[in-house]
């Protein structure tokens, strides 16, 4: 006997196969169409939904899983083994489709290959569905849900596994066809009845219960968690497309407050609750879950208060470890617009800092006066005096130069750059607010105000070259104006090349404009801000200028880099009242700093500095421990001018 399918063999009334093969089809199709103009709603500004960059992730990560192996090989394993089980299985049925309605080719040895194909695969997806069964319920590990859908799910897949293995036995109990044994699995199963006695009679129903579980499974595709089969990969795909700002009239005109791609990402969640196990919010027992955020925002349905959007620091820890690239911070911001828009439930604080903003281009007090007090005397230029940029131009930020801890950063980086003899001026009380506060809560209308003074302001005073003290401006201005200018259409420059001054002191030393001679025994950690590592990647610059230093000893936290937590200053954190939490997050940082028995914790960002300052006197570790930003680090490795 020829090896060869058997698709139909005992069977009956083929046409209610189909009828239900239609059917099916027809529940699949809707839904998913559904989904796709739910997602078309999102659809406004410029972007397109290919790019070679997206290609290699959804290679990489989505069908690799480079990205789900990483932080947890176990559920990356898991993972694979029921994808590459289930891709399997769909590529063959896919095939004997082809071989029974178009053209006759799997016969003989090209058969029996294909079987066993089948049989792994089905194999790797049987004990892919069990493992996840057991992490989920066995070793019951903490970030995953136990919803009825989430045993529901993996237990249908797993009985249409097991139901095709059986029929497949019966079939070869019967047949006993030559290289049965290729159909290893199937053939195994085989032998629990006796050759001379199959059970035929059950083949029929083990065969149709096989077709109503395999049919169902993919009419349900559209209508469950399931379908994150499908917007998984495209979101993959699109997370290589910049997240526009879409101005607020824009939103208006179009209705909704999410974006095409937050409207896919909601329906490409897993719920895998990887984010929930780095959000620093959750971390310090506050009321927020990124994961209740995105289903909350996707269905609308679950306990989540609207209110709990102020939460979110915009860290992005969350995008950094979810396999299919959501980030939650962008949704968030969406919904933080929507919530403006309406005026309710802004939490008072915020609301009072805006109204500064607006009104005296500050989020601290309403006067500029104040703005240049930290320079008195230091003898610096000032472009607003002079009326043009002569040199480097510093940005020292709101924050920066208001603030009176944060005022020593500017001071300390003015000395240094008059050390090296660097040219540089301020922008002194005409210097604007870079927007950064309004954008982060969701109004955009006030950023696109900010936006266009700045830019005015820059073209003003012919700005080209430009360094900021605060990576919440940095950001601002390498990342969120060019998107501004592109969406708006305007031809104007978005701005001067910028630089953060980690970056910046970091390309003096390397060229030798600045030398750090006096040695200063000391053993430090270093605080990556979220806006200079996760949003922008850099991570070596501060770590470099540190290791420039003659005695310095740098050593790190256990979460750094990528990984390091939010000292819970960003997202408007800093202007809003006390959210409840457990601990705050800058003190789970600081005691993390302290753990390292560093004399000293670093950092490079002003809100940073003021979040860890404080914490570090409310956790009592004033004597053991100090705070300083890497400019008065450095300043104290200067010897004398002239000496």
């Amino acid at each position: 006997m020829n090896a060869s399918p058997s698709t139909f063999w005992q069977i009956e009334s083929v046409w209610l196969f189909y009828l239900m093969a239609a059917l099916a089809t027809a529940l699949f199709t809707f839904g998913v169409s559904t989904r796709v103009r739910v997602w078309a709603r999102g659809l406004r500004g410029k972007g397109g939904l290919f790019s070679w960059r997206g290609l290699e992730r959804v290679l990489l990560d989505g069908l690799l899983g480079k990205r789900i192996l990483r932080g947890d090989i176990a559920a990356g394993m898991m993972h694979l083994l029921i994808l590459w089980g289930f891709l399997g299985l769909f590529a063959g049925t896919v095939l004997l489709t082809a071989h029974q309605y178009i053209f006759p080719f799997l016969e003989g040895s090209v058969y029996l290959f294909f079987s066993a194909c089948l049989e792994i695969a089905g194999g790797m997806l049987v004990v892919g569905l069990v493992w996840a069964m057991i992490r989920r319920y066995v070793q019951r590990v903490s970030r995953l849900e136990r919803r009825p859908g989430d045993f529901l799910v993996p237990m249908w897949l797993l009985l249409a596994a097991l139901s095709g293995f059986m029929t497949e036995g019966v079939r070869l109990a019967a047949q006993k066809p030559s290289g049965a044994g290729w159909s290893f699995a199937g053939y195994g199963v085989s032998l629990l009845w006796s050759p001379s006695d199959p059970p035929l009679s059950l083949y029929p129903y083990l065969w149709w219960s096989h077709a109503v579980l395999c049919l169902g499974f993919v009419a349900a595709i559209p209508y469950s968690k399931l379908l994150h089969i499908l917007a998984g990969p495209l979101h993959i795909l699109l997370s290589d497309e910049p997240a526009l700002l879409i101005p607020t009239e824009m939103q208006r005109d179009e209705g909704g407050a999410y974006t095409f791609r937050d409207l896919i990402s909601f329906d490409a969640c897993t719920r895998c609750g990887r984010c929930v196990e780095v959000c620093p919010s959750t971390g310090a027992g506050e009321p927020f879950s990124p994961r209740d955020f995105i289903v909350w925002a996707g269905t609308h349905q679950g306990c989540f208060d609207i209110r709990k959007v102020w939460h979110c620091t915009t860290c992005r820890a969350c995008l950094e470890v979810c396999p299919l690239y959501i980030a939650v911070p962008e949704s968030i911001h969406q919904a933080r617009s929507k919530v403006i828009e309406d005026g309710k439930q802004v939490p008072p604080l915020l609301m009072k800092t805006l109204e500064k903003l607006f009104k005296y281009n500050n989020p601290w007090e309403g006067s500029r006066k104040s703005r240049t007090k930290w320079a008195d005397d230091l003898d610096i230029t000032d472009f607003s005096k002079t009326k043009k940029s002569e040199g480097l131009c510093y940005f020292v930020g709101c924050t920066t130069s208001i603030e009176t801890r944060a005022q020593g950063l500017a001071r300390s980086f003015s000395r240094i750059l008059q050390h090296a003899d660097i040219p540089f001026g301020i922008l002194g009380k005409e210097e604007p607010c870079c927007g950064d506060i309004a954008r982060r809560v969701g109004e955009d209308g006030l950023f696109e105000e900010q936006a266009e003074a700045c830019l005015n302001m820059f073209t003003k005073f012919d700005v080209e070259e430009m360094v900021v003290s605060s990576p919440h401006c940095f950001h601002t201005f390498r990342n969120e104006y060019p998107a501004f200018k592109s969406v708006t259409s305007k031809d104007e420059p978005s701005g001067p090349r910028v630089l953060h001054y980690s970056q910046f002191l970091n390309k003096l030393l390397r060229k030798g404009s600045l030398r750090l001679e006096k040695p200063l025994d000391l053993t430090v950690t270093y605080q990556d801000p979220c806006y200079l590592g996760r949003y922008n990647g850099i991570y070596e610059a501060p770590r470099e200028v540190i290791a420039s230093i003659p005695g310095v000893k740098l050593v790190e936290m256990s979460h750094n880099r990528s990984d390091s937590l939010c000292c819970g200053g960003g997202g408007g954190r800093m202007w809003q009242e006390d959210l409840g939490s457990d601990k705050k997050m800058s003190e789970i940082r600081i005691s993390e700093a302290a753990a390292t028995k560093a004399q000293v914790m670093i950092t490079t960002c002003p809100l940073c500095l003021i979040m860890l300052e404080d914490a570090r006197k409310t956790t009592g570790l004033e004597n053991s421990l100090r705070v300083m930003d890497l400019n008065e680090l450095v300043e104290m490795a200067l010897d004398p001018i002239g000496g």
